[in-house]
């Protein structure tokens, strides 16, 4: 039981999608990230299309963002301080534990923590010690791992256990807080850059955790 090749390929599409995000909400901006993403025409021409409103409205945000080329790394370095880099009160603060209100430290719903997520499948974040593990980036880097477990499944009972999976990650850990998260990301950023990755974030786990419900692997 494989997946087809254009299952395969929207999922590779959306794992993309996911770690730019991320990464883009863990590191501070570059000169060499504006240059691949936005100079390069990447965000202009985005690996998977969706009828989700959130990702039409993300791909809109993104592709008219960074329109002057020569001040957009330093803006985004402004807005990426501003949101999340402020030691003492950044505006849209990207940990779990912030906005889930049925959420104690780092647990979710069924009071099962992030961290025992992660230690499940035998998986440490790299910034132990330095970033808390609710943190959204690491949270979306720990999906895509989940879902590139799914993609080289060949077994279905395999599989439909792994989309289980992947879908009460999202539910327990994720779709609990993310909208609060990304309603500060619109009313505080000052670049469409951040705006249209927060809009993003949103749509990409809304669509994944649909597609993993829907999606049947086919006989070889």
């Amino acid at each position: 039981m494989v997946l087809n090749s254009q299952e395969h390929n929207i999922l590779k599409g959306y794992n993309m999608l996911i770690y730019f995000a991320g990464t883009m909400i863990m590191y501070e901006p570059s000169e060499e990230c504006v240059i691949d993403f936005w100079k390069n025409g990447i965000i202009k021409n985005l690996p998977v299309s969706s009828s989700n409103p959130n990702f039409i409205k993300a791909a809109s945000q993104l592709r008219e963002s960074c329109v002057d080329k020569s001040t957009c790394s330093q803006k985004l370095i402004e807005d990426y301080t501003r949101l999340f880099g402020m030691e003492n009160m950044p505006l849209a603060p990207a940990y779990e534990s912030i906005y889930s209100e049925k959420v104690t430290s780092v647990s979710g719903l069924n009071g099962t923590s992030v961290t025992e997520f992660y230690a499940d499948y035998g998986w440490e974040s790299k910034f132990k010690g330095k970033v808390k593990d609710d943190h959204l980036g690491i949270e979306l880097l720990f999906l895509t791992l989940l879902i590139d477990k799914y993609i080289v499944l060949d077994d279905k009972a395999c599989r439909i256990e792994m989309r289980n999976e992947i879908r009460r990650f999202i539910n327990l850990h994720i779709l609990s807080w993310i909208n609060k998260w990304n309603k500060k990301i619109q009313v505080y950023s000052n670049t469409l850059c951040f705006k249209g990755i927060g809009t993003l974030v949103v749509a990409c786990v809304e669509d994944i955790y649909s597609l993993m419900n829907s999606l049947e692997p086919n006989s070889n």
